[in-house]
């Protein structure tokens, strides 16, 4: 194989090629989709990873206020931040669409790069099965009909058909898209936290945790990794960002800091002013503690944002899940078929289609009876009926020569 060959089917321009005609040097695409710049790409790698402070609240249901305080001031350090680094780095150097899966199979070979896609691609459809449904969960507590049968496996199905056209749109909608939801989905724990300056005691921070409260070891540092994990996964679209390297340090840097005040602002105030039982800090706590700082209104406004933050969580993780596909099919790991690109927006079609049809067959198992984005993904209850239907999938992931 040439060197030409090698730097275009792992993501990376050869000299003299551009980069928007990467697998494509003898012809020029009709369209050339809208690069992502790096506001955009902050929220996407925000959504990626976070998607606002929903789910933070069971580290102080188990381990009590400091330390949980302690976790989300250090936890980054000790993870979020070296896995951001290493992105940034790789990510740089092989700035093409597949990420971790061009880096596997340029360090261990195709075989191992065809295991990292399929596992990182089970996890993801399992992962993101969930969002609609929580969608649907926050709109029945309105739309009673909403709460079982037929009228529920329908709003199911068309709000994973919307929200995957969105996606067919390209990048760069769905960046402005998740800029908007983030702004609008934190506003509520601004404005709470600023609510809740007065009536916050600094001793309560110290709070080692309520007298015969038993600390959950598991559930505190399984909360704590759920929340500041899965920084790699905006490298599969490495390939859709304008200058690379410059942009993706910058956003990752900045994806950083903003991911954990986010968590760490509202966590500090509503430790600081509410007094309740540590039993009571279960997901979806900070809706309560607005209802007790300042009214029902802005509780509303919080259930609000975690829907808008299930959406902006659904279209950055699909996104993820869609270019890793057209990435491994680049390298031959899939069929060319998931690498096609539709004519009208120039994205990858053949990912939304099979990704609809995955995530209706598991989006109901994955989080049927979940209250919250965090339990429908950290419950293993679930495992054994997840896995059965996502069988089919992986036995495409051999080596396509």
């Amino acid at each position: 194989m040439t060197q030409l060959e090698l730097q275009s089917r792992n993501g990376v321009a050869p000299p003299g090629m551009d980069e928007e005609n990467l697998g494509h040097p003898s012809e020029q695409p009709a369209k050339t989709p809208k690069k992502l710049t790096l506001i955009p790409l902050i929220f996407l790698i925000y959504f990626e990873v976070a998607g606002g402070p929903y789910g933070e609240e069971p580290a102080v249901q188990a381990a009590g206020p400091l330390l949980a305080l302690l976790g989300f001031l250090l936890f980054p350090f000790i993870w979020s931040v070296p896995e951001a680094l290493i992105t940034a780095e790789l990510s740089t150097a092989f700035p093409g669409n597949g990420g971790f899966v061009i880096w596997a199979e340029r360090a261990f070979g195709p075989f191992f790069g065809s295991l990292m896609g399929s596992w990182k691609f089970l996890s993801g459809v399992i992962n993101i099965a969930a969002f609609p449904v929580l969608c649907v969960d926050y709109l029945e507590k309105i739309i009673h009909p909403l709460e079982s049968g037929w009228p529920r496996h329908i709003s199911i199905l068309i709000s994973t058909l919307v929200l995957s056209f969105v996606n067919y749109t390209g990048l760069a909608i769905v960046g402005w898209a998740a800029v908007l939801l983030g702004v609008i989905s934190l506003s509520p724990f601004i404005i709470m936290s600023l609510i809740a300056i007065p009536k916050i005691q600094p001793h309560r921070w110290l709070s080692l945790g309520q007298k015969g409260v038993k600390r959950d070891w598991n559930l505190f540092f399984n909360t704590l990794f759920w929340n500041l994990n899965f920084w790699d996964n905006v490298s599969t679209l490495a390939g859709e960002v304008d200058k690379p390297q410059k942009t993706f340090p910058r956003a990752l840097l900045v994806a950083v800091v903003f991911t954990c005040l986010a968590y760490l602002v509202p966590l500090f105030a509503v430790i600081g002013a509410v007094s309740v039982d540590q039993r009571d800090w279960g997901s979806g706590f900070h809706a309560d503690a607005a209802e007790l700082i300042a009214g029902r209104w802005l509780k509303v406004w919080i259930e609000v944002g975690a829907v808008l933050s299930a959406i902006g969580l659904f279209e950055a993780q699909l996104s993820s899940c869609a270019y890793q596909l057209e990435g491994m099919a680049n390298l031959a790991i899939l069929p060319k078929l998931f690498g096609s690109r539709a004519k009208w927006f120039n994205t990858p079609w053949f990912r939304d289609a099979s990704g609809v049809f995955f995530f209706c067959l598991v989006e109901e198992k994955v989080a049927r009876n979940k209250k919250t984005l965090q339990g429908a993904s950290q419950d293993s209850g679930t495992s054994s009926h997840v896995l059965n239907p996502i069988c089919i999938p992986c036995s495409y992931y051999g080596y396509c020569h």
